[in-house]
């Protein structure tokens, strides 16, 4: 991979976490894509579920901040991003996803209220929400379904996350 190729691999992934564009992540955005994931299912932020959420959207930020914020600012930059948690990212993507698990164990639970797993669709729902384009998004949550069985497991999200966060170094 070129060093562009890698530059837009890595704006990819904090345009992912700065949810409302403004140029830095932090507590706002992981609040927001929690509010947004609740919204889309009619999930009441009062309910148990709602709660995991956003008690898994507070983690997944403390975990963010405790790796990439340098300056101790309470929001991480696109250098803090790049030089801190990307460096992170590659080193070990799978300890990275579960700072997400939370999170995403969460959200699991309201995308499938049975706990059998996510569908596809509404895997794929979650994924508009939190600013896919809506054509990328279903690509995604059906490739999301490794073992084809028709149902996304945590256990699949998180490897699919690790995926997502692993990016390589340029020309490695």
């Amino acid at each position: 991979m070129d060093s562009a190729e890698y530059e837009r691999k890595i704006a990819a992934r904090f345009a992912t976490f700065d949810q409302d564009g403004n140029g830095y992540i932090d507590r706002e955005d992981f609040s927001t894509a929690a509010k947004a994931v609740l919204a889309e299912f009619g999930t009441a932020a009062r309910s148990d579920r709602g709660q995991a959420v956003f008690i898994g959207a507070e983690a997944f930020w403390q975990g963010m901040a405790g790796i990439a914020d340098v300056d101790g600012d309470q929001r991480v930059t696109r250098e803090e991003f790049v030089t801190g948690a990307a460096k992170r990212l590659r080193d070990s993507p799978r300890r990275f996803a579960e700072i997400a698990r939370p999170f995403l164990h969460a959200v699991l639970a309201v995308a499938d209220p049975e706990g059998g797993g996510a569908t596809p669709e509404a895997a794929a729902r979650v994924l508009r929400v939190l600013g896919t384009e809506a054509g990328v998004a279903a690509l995604v949550a059906a490739a999301l379904d490794t073992d084809g069985d028709g149902r996304i497991s945590e256990d699949e999200i998180l490897t699919a996350f690790a995926g997502y966060c692993g990016v390589e170094l340029p020309d490695a």
